[in-house]
Order: C-alpha cells, then sequence, then structure tokens
C-alpha cells in the first residue's frame, strides 16, 4: 500500500502539508483534488523521490514500479511508437539482453528470449500502436519524430509512455487537458480496466467520478478521505460544513451566554467566583471555524446588448486551408439565446467553424452574414498567447474600459477572478497558464458580448474556476457556442449539440450519452450519414452494410465480455487485497485463512493475465476488421 504518516511538506517557508496522514490500499483508484498550490503536484513528487518530506514518512513497497507522465520530453529525434514502448523499461532490459545473448551459447540464447516473451516483447508494438491510436494519433503518425509533433500531441506522447508501462502506481497529472471529449471517454475506459493503484490529479469532475472510488481533499494542510468520485466528495462536504456551521452558531450561543454571565456578575462578590469559571470555561473553548464557501471567485455576465435574429447566418459555406477543404456547403443559423456544443472526432473541424464563427478565418465559399448589434466574446488558446507579458492584469482591463471607469471598480471586478492585491498590478509573464486563461476571461466578461464562442476554455482551469464559469453561463442571457471535453460545463450550458462530421455540420438528436453510443458504432462517420445514390444502390448498400456488421458483432461481443470479466477478476482482486492488507490477518491463529487468500490472489492474478491476453488478441482482431482495405 501507499503510505502517507504524519507527514510535513513545505515549498519555501510555508507548509503545504502538516502533519496528516493518508493509506491508498493496491488496486484502489484515488483523485487527489484541492486548490491550486495546494501541494497536490508536490505531493506526486515526494512519491517520485523528487522532494523530501520535512517531516513524517511517504513509503510503499521495494518492488512496486511507479509510472508517471513525463513533465518535459527530450528525445525529440526518437520515432513516437519507440518513445512509447520505451515506457516499458523490463522490456527494453529484456530486448538489450537478446542483443547480447547473441554472442554466448545456446541456453543463454534460450534464456533472453524466454524473458523477452515473458516481458511481452512479441506484442509491444501491437501494445503501443492501440494506445497510440486511442490517443488519437493516425497509424500513419506512429513511427513520426516526437519533434515533429506540437506541444499539446507531445503530452499525449507522454501519457501513451505512462500507460505502456506495467505500472504497480500509477500517477496522473491533469492527464485530460489537450484531450478532445471522445480521447478523454477512451481514456476514461482504459483506467477503469487498470488493474493497479491510480492516483489522478484532475479538473475534470465527471472524468474523476467515471474513475476514482475515493477522493482525498487537500484542504487547511490536510488530507481529507471522501468516498466516491468528485460528485459524491461535495454532498459529503456540504453536509460537513452544514454540521459545522450548526455547531459553530450553537457555541456561539454559548460563548454570548456565558458573556453575558461574566459581564453582570463578575464585580459581584457572591457570583465571583462563577464568573471566574466561566471566563476559564471560555479561554479552554477549542473555537469553531465557521463555515463558509471557500471560493476565490464571484463574477458574471452583464446583460448584453440586443441583437437582431439571426445572430450569424451561414450559406453554403465552405471552410478550410487553402486547397485542403475542411467543412463544404455549410448552411446553419444561430439566434439569440442559442445554446449549442460542437461534437465531432479530432480534426472533424469543430475548431475551424468556430474561427469562421469568430471572423478569424474567411470562408472558402458561401457567405456568413452577422447582424447589426452582434458582439462576439471568442476564447481560444492563442488568445491567452497573445496577452502582453509586460502589462499587469490591471492594465489589460484599463485598455478595455472607458476613461470614467475608476481604478477601484476596475480592481474590484477582476478580485472576482481571483486578481487581488500585488497580482492585479504585477506583470502577467510569470502568471500560470490557468492564471492566463482566467485573465482573458475577465476580458471577455467585460466585453459583454451577445455572442459566447468558447474554444476548450477550461483547459488549464481548476475545479473551482470550472465550476464559478458553470454558474455564470447558466446566468448568461446570450448566445454560446462551445467545443469543450468537460461534460459537466456541456451538461448544464449547453442546450443543444451540433455534431461536426463528413465536412458537414448538422443537428445532433440527443446528448452526450447517445454521442458515446454513437461513437461505439461501427465507422460512426462512414455509416452515419450515407451518400445518395439510385435504389438498387442504395439497397446493395444496406446489405454490404448488414453482412460487415454480421462479421463485426461476434468480434464485439467477445472484446465486450473480456472487458467484464477482467473487470470481475480485478474486483475479486481489490476485494483480497483489502484483506490482505488487514494487520490482524498476519496473526499466528490467522495462517490457514493467510495461506487460503494467498492461494487466490495467486490464481486470479493468473487468470487476470490470461484474460488481459485474450482481450489485446480480441481488440487487435476488431481493429483489423474495421479498419477498411487500402
Amino acid at each position: 500500500m501507499l503510505q502517507l504518516s504524519n507527514l510535513t511538506l513545505r515549498h519555501g517557508a510555508e507548509p503545504l502539508l502538516e502533519e496528516t496522514s493518508a493509506t491508498i490500499h493496491p488496486g484502489h483508484k484515488v483523485g487527489l483534488i484541492g486548490a491550486n498550490g495546494s501541494g497536490k503536484t508536490s505531493l506526486f513528487n515526494l512519491i517520485l523521490g523528487r522532494m523530501s518530506a520535512d517531516a513524517g514518512d511517504c513509503s510503499y513497497p521495494a518492488d512496486w514500479t511507479v509510472a508517471c507522465m513525463a513533465q518535459e520530453i527530450t528525445e525529440l529525434d526518437r520515432p513516437a511508437i519507440e518513445y512509447v514502448i520505451d515506457g516499458d523499461v523490463r522490456l527494453r532490459r529484456a530486448e538489450r539482453a537478446v542483443e547480447d545473448s547473441e554472442s554466448g551459447d545456446g541456453e543463454d540464447i534460450a534464456r533472453a528470449h524466454a524473458a523477452y516473451e515473458e516481458a511481452g516483447g512479441y506484442t509491444a508494438r501491437a501494445r503501443s500502436g492501440a494506445l497510440l491510436n486511442g490517443l488519437g494519433f493516425r497509424a500513419e503518425e506512429h513511427d513520426n519524430l516526437v519533434g515533429q509533433f506540437s506541444g499539446g500531441w507531445r503530452i499525449r506522447l507522454s501519457l501513451a509512455r505512462a500507460l505502456m508501462a506495467p505500472s504497480d502506481l500509477l500517477l496522473l497529472d491533469e492527464p485530460t487537458n489537450h484531450l478532445d471529449l471522445e480521447t478523454v471517454m477512451w481514456l476514461e475506459d482504459w483506467l477503469r480496466r487498470y488493474p493497479g493503484t491510480l492516483v489522478l490529479i484532475s479538473h475534470d469532475r465527471d472524468f474523476i467520478d467515471n474513475v476514482v472510488e475515493s477522493v482525498i481533499h487537500i484542504e487547511h494542510r490536510k488530507l481529507n478521505r471522501y468516498t466516491g468520485g468528485y460528485s459524491s466528495f461535495e454532498k459529503q462536504r456540504a453536509t460537513q460544513m452544514a454540521l459545522q456551521q450548526a455547531q459553530y452558531e450553537k457555541q456561539q450561543r454559548q460563548i454570548a451566554h456565558m458573556q453575558k454571565f461574566i459581564d453582570r456578575f463578575r464585580a459581584k462578590a457572591s457570583k465571583a467566583k462563577a464568573a471566574q469559571s466561566r471566563i476559564k470555561a471560555l479561554e479552554r473553548m477549542e473555537e469553531t471555524a465557521p463555515a463558509h464557501a471557500d471560493s476565490p471567485f464571484d463574477f458574471s455576465f452583464p446583460e448584453p446588448p440586443r441583437a437582431s435574429n439571426p445572430l450569424l447566418n451561414l450559406d453554403q459555406v465552405s471552410l478550410g486551408y487553402g486547397e485542403n477543404v475542411v467543412l463544404d456547403q455549410v448552411s446553419v443559423s444561430l439566434a439569440p439565446g442559442d445554446r449549442i456544443g460542437l461534437l465531432g472526432l479530432n480534426g472533424a473541424g469543430k475548431s475551424t467553424l468556430v474561427r469562421a464563427l469568430a471572423g478569424d478565418l474567411e470562408p472558402l465559399a458561401g457567405t456568413i452574414t452577422a447582424s447589426r448589434g452582434l458582439t462576439i466574446g471568442y476564447f481560444a488558446q492563442h488568445q491567452v498567447e497573445q496577452l502582453d507579458l509586460e502589462a499587469s492584469p490591471l492594465t489589460h482591463l484599463t485598455r478595455l474600459a472607458d476613461d470614467a471607469t475608476s481604478e477601484q471598480r476596475l480592481r474590484d471586478y477582476l478580485g472576482g477572478f481571483d486578481f487581488r492585491g500585488d497580482m492585479a498590478t504585477q506583470p502577467v509573464a510569470p502568471l500560470s497558464g490557468g492564471e492566463k486563461a482566467r485573465l482573458v476571461l475577465a476580458m471577455l466578461v467585460w466585453r459583454a458580448p451577445n455572442l459566447l464562442l468558447l474554444d476548450e476554455p477550461t483547459n488549464h482551469l481548476d475545479l473551482e474556476m470550472r465550476h464559478a464559469l458553470t454558474v455564470a453561463m447558466q446566468g448568461y442571457e446570450g448566445a454560446v457556442v462551445t467545443v469543450s471535453h468537460d461534460r459537466h460545463l456541456l451538461k448544464n450550458v449547453v442546450d443543444e449539440f451540433w455534431l461536426v462530421a463528413d465536412r458537414e455540420v448538422r443537428r445532433f438528436p440527443g446528448g452526450l450519452a447517445d454521442y458515446r453510443r454513437w461513437l461505439a458504432e461501427p465507422t460512426p462517420q462512414a455509416t452515419s450519414n450515407p451518400p445518395a445514390g439510385s435504389g438498387n444502390a442504395r439497397v446493395r448498400q444496406r446489405r454490404e452494410q448488414a453482412q460487415w456488421r454480421a462479421r463485426i458483432k461476434p468480434l464485439k461481443n467477445r472484446v465486450e465480455r473480456l472487458v467484464r470479466e477482467i473487470d470481475e477478476t480485478n474486483s475479486e482482486l481489490t476485494d483480497i487485497e483489502r484483506q490482505l492488507a488487514d494487520p490482524d490477518l498476519y496473526a499466528a491463529e490467522q495462517k490457514n485463512r493467510l495461506t487460503e487468500l494467498i492461494k487466490q490472489q495467486t490464481h486470479l492474478r493468473t487468470r487476470h493475465d490470461q484474460l488481459e491476453s485474450e482481450w489485446l488478441e480480441a481488440e487487435q482482431a476488431l481493429d483489423e476488421a474495421l479498419t477498411p482495405d487500402p
């Protein structure tokens, strides 16, 4: 197990954690949450041996293999698939042993090849390719050099490398940043099947809900454990805060009553002794802190100006870059108050559409007509990168405000985005990615737009800021078009979805659960919108599709059955390992039970390895069946 005992951890002079403890049992999946700067990443660095505890202890079994995402990639000249396979250190060691054995005798060669096979060497490229495919890389990109990919795609490579390692403990720090919705869903499924111990830092509450079994919340320098995912944590903490508030109010009534008695009778000789005892009681009383909503964010959108309907109209619009047409003959319109979420696979054209709506991309054909009075608020990552690094948040906002706006009003407004005191007047250059994103959002809200265009607005935002943005957008009266992998935001802000697929934009009849089912269908892009043709052609096409589905169905059923059996085996293993973590089990009178549990554990682990091997073969067979012939 991973054991944190009486831990004190400092960053500079201030303690991040102080005399706090937590235990994470083998096979458990835990979400680590807390405000920015509370010590989440520092705790990861402690576990990885990159930091030392100021007091207390952090320990886990010496034979555990720990995997994590690399913070920086230096192997830029390495092919992507080889970089990912490098994550399996044991496999690479076995590879070198095979090479070294060539100069030895037959027994050495046999031993080396047996170790290579045991390390999964013969399936390594297929496993690595499956990870790259799942994370959105096309097959023809697998051999591209790491340096050919942009920063966001390198993060995906780092994630694939961490998942490739056969680890006992997996530490993931914000793995969903720079992922699209579809890849986030794939990663969820992968992590649910992961048999080891997982500690996850994430600001995506739905992702946490769907992956972890418990949450550790860093608050007031303590590690506080809650069962369930983020939604469960939120309810439990709200109940605790309500109880704490009731206790505080009761205590305040007690204090007031005692103080009244003291004030009334302190001077009377007959009552002086009683008054003194109450004074001492007040001094001994451990004061209950008042519960409070501790979010540092407090802002809302101003009422947007009126604009005629439609706000924007696209008529037979084609969009793309040079000769590359991404979207073709798009005809849609936006009305005041529309709240649209864009769905579609990576590269389908969602960001291209948003850029065109914002006026950043001229159409290749067709017309885009804006209404009189249209005011657009557009958030995209490139705008964060265009901030004036030498200017302060206050200076940025002053440039947008009219001369009559007082500095105090601007400061108060920035305070709602947690730019307070010196932070409001110092250059933005040293700010984190999340803080810069908050500043761009603050500037966007200040402009009071009647159309919000948001392209992944929650990247780098913490849970509190995501919640504040969601609440503010719920009260926003203008129109919204957003691309986001944050399903909580989409579910609470969006009324209607548009699907971007097959170079088209069309309304999607359903919600996120329907979209997930649509993604699970065989080749959804190809079958969702079959081309028009003659009656005979359509009949032939339906017959071919029915035959194709008949071949695919047993393969899909086998994959799903194996996944269920792996999940069941994982559950049984987790239960046994929970029992084995009980110190009382190692008493002499429990010897028979201990022996039986270890025997069951060995059997289940063997069964798990066999199932996983069958699952990999089944996945590969399904992938080959789904891949069209060249």
